[in-house]
């Protein structure tokens, strides 16, 4: 059977343009663009069953491109790609963990946390790169005259695009805010070869840069404004159902920066009702940091209007984002969802953040934005102890080391106004027995206690 897909305004319905087409907005209106994947097509050939039977045997297998769980969906992701073209790192298949402790902490019986750090390049965005990159791969073997691929960051875009476009063997460009990214988020583009370009500016700068030198160059955007992008992360909801037998949970709260995670959370739930795999939408919720919170501004008056705003700083410096590209799509499906959106202060992640390590986890900052709004949506009653709550971790919490230690020093107070209320810095005790032995007997007579 042979699949298609297409570019189409979320304004316009008639303007549509083909996947190989360099466009990222309506040429009508200027509005964004969504991939539409011709779901008659797909919802005649299959059952729900036999759509679920189908990825479930390609799960995390080694036929080459399904074993990704991407690739694995590939009818209902990008099926105009050839397989050849395809630049896969196995992505997908991280964990979905079941947070027992945590949730017993904050009053949830079944808390689970979707750990997307756990890839490739250490963050949910290998899942759209994947995509994105083979769709270029695909485009250059047509003939079409492509120089490089370029994208602006605050740290986990750059890492996945520059490490798909060394696979691919295209040159990567990458436009980064700085002192506002990590140094191990820094140093990935580094490694695979980009080019990195660190600008005085902070994202909403660097956003602003990148497309006008991909409008006048011979360069493709990779930013999520892109909407191929958004078909590899809503595989996050196909997977995330899988995992769990193909049942719905009740709530799934992610957090919101550039505001395309939402919108591709959305759209593979709605996408997978509409094929009759599953057979109801789960709430939504949009988790923003204080510092960087336009779209709950816009929640607070019934998104009626939006204002982008100047960021502040914040430790979740991945959504430290005052103009997000994505705003109207994420506004779209949170009305369609019925979706909520909170936001936390930078001593509410931060606890939170060190709340769920004592738990076992290692937590983003971003994370950390998702759990406390989690925390204030049980306290007000909106999410009930008996939910099913599914948290999307995006990044890896190793990508964040002055956040963890700065914590635990206590140092955050100054700047951030974070009392560190799960501190635990180390020890000093000097190389003699009794001494060693009082520090641990009384660290265990407290944790008795």
């Amino acid at each position: 059977m042979d699949y298609n897909a297409w570019f189409q305004c979320i304004r316009c319905p008639d303007e549509r343009y083909p996947l190989n087409e360099i466009v990222y907005e309506c040429r009508r209106c200027g509005s964004l663009l969504q991939v539409e994947q011709g779901l008659d097509v797909l919802r005649t050939v299959k059952t729900g069953s036999e759509w679920r039977q189908l990825f479930d045997r390609r799960y995390m297998r080694t036929t080459f491109p399904y074993g990704s769980s991407v690739w694995g969906k590939k009818e209902m992701v990008c099926p105009v790609v050839a397989d050849e073209n395809i630049v896969s790192m196995y992505e997908g298949g991280s964990n979905l963990l079941w947070a027992e402790r945590l949730g017993n902490e904050i009053g949830i019986d079944e808390l689970w946390v979707k750990q997307c750090g756990n890839s490739h390049t250490g963050s949910f965005k290998d899942l759209g790169m994947t995509v994105l990159v083979s769709m270029v791969k695909q485009m250059r073997s047509d003939g079409q005259d492509i120089s490089a691929i370029a994208c602006a960051s605050t740290g986990d875009t750059s890492a996945a695009l520059a490490a798909y476009g060394a696979a691919a063997g295209i040159p990567v460009i990458v436009f980064l805010p700085k002192n506002l990214v990590s140094l191990s988020q820094l140093v990935q583009p580094i490694a695979n070869g980009a080019l990195t370009l660190s600008l005085r500016t902070d994202f909403d700068g660097c956003m602003e840069l990148v497309q006008k030198i991909c409008r006048e160059e011979n360069i493709y955007l990779a930013n999520s404004m892109n909407s191929l992008r958004i078909e590899g992360q809503k595989t996050v909801a196909i997977e995330l159902t899988q995992q769990d037998d193909w049942n719905v949970p009740d709530w799934v709260i992610v957090p919101g920066g550039n505001l395309g995670n939402v919108s591709a959370l959305g759209k593979g739930f709605a996408e997978m009702k509409e094929m009759g795999i599953i057979d109801r939408l789960p709430g939504l919720v949009v988790a923003q940091a204080a510092n960087a919170d336009p779209l709950y501004q816009s929640y607070l008056k019934n998104f009626e209007g939006f204002e982008p705003q100047q960021a502040k700083d914040t430790l979740a410096s991945a959504i430290q984002i005052g103009n997000p590209v994505s705003a109207e799509r994420a506004t779209l499906i949170l009305k369609k969802f019925d979706g909520v959106v909170e936001h936390a202060t930078e001593d509410e992640l931060a606890n939170a953040c060190a709340q769920a390590d004592r738990t076992g986890l290692f937590t983003c900052p971003h994370t950390g934005v998702a759990l406390a709004a989690l925390i204030k949506l049980v306290e007000r009653k909106v999410i009930t102890r008996d939910s099913k709550v599914v948290v999307v971790s995006t990044a890896h919490g190793l990508k964040f080391p002055d956040f963890k230690t700065q914590y635990h020093a206590g140092t955050l107070k100054d700047k951030f106004n974070v009392t560190s209320r799960h501190a635990n810095a180390p020890v000093e005790v000097d190389a003699d027995y009794d001494m060693v032995r009082d520090v641990v007997v009384q660290s265990i007579e407290r944790s008795m206690v």
